[in-house]
């Protein structure tokens, strides 16, 4: 689907202010209420949105180390099946994706601290399925969740 620039001006008040009511977004962009609707309805139903909600920062309520774990897998057992174990059992994974190259999955996970990210490593290695890990922690965040840049370039863009 192609956006532009009002979609992209959409975009980011509601990437920016999820609870912000359509007709105050309708207001600040200088358009109609339906407007508003419409262009909102469309990026929901081409899946440009997949929701409206707040971004939680895990650190906000305690858990501010940030691991990443690439995962090798039991060829036996497929990704979807070690996925949906991983995911009931380590709630601490904020991010996982199957993917190319040395390992099957890279994790990003989050935790209180040093002792507590062992934990949720080990509990991680016991998932059936899960053949072999290795992790690294992260020193610092310079990006995480960075969407709107790009979609301000399609919008300038056209494509």
């Amino acid at each position: 689907m192609r956006i532009d620039r009002l979609d992209a001006q959409l975009i980011r008040l509601l990437t920016e202010s999820p609870q912000l009511p359509i007709l105050e977004c309708a207001r600040r962009l200088g358009i109609a209420r339906g407007t508003a609707t419409s262009r909102l309805a469309r990026l929901h139903e081409s899946g440009v949105i997949e929701a409206i909600v707040p971004r939680i920062d895990p650190a906000g309520f305690g858990y501010g180390v940030v691991a990443f774990c690439l995962v090798e897998i039991d060829q036996k057992i497929g990704h979807d099946e070690v996925a949906t174990a991983l995911a009931d059992a380590v709630p601490e994974i904020v991010d996982m994706h199957t993917v190319t190259g040395a390992s099957d999955m890279q994790l990003r996970l989050v935790a209180r601290d040093a002792t507590r990210l062992q934990e949720v490593l080990d509990r991680v290695a016991l998932v059936p399925g899960v053949a072999r890990t290795a992790s690294s922690i992260a020193m610092r965040t310079h990006l995480s969740g960075r969407v709107l840049p790009l979609v301000d370039h399609v919008a300038a863009d056209g494509s």
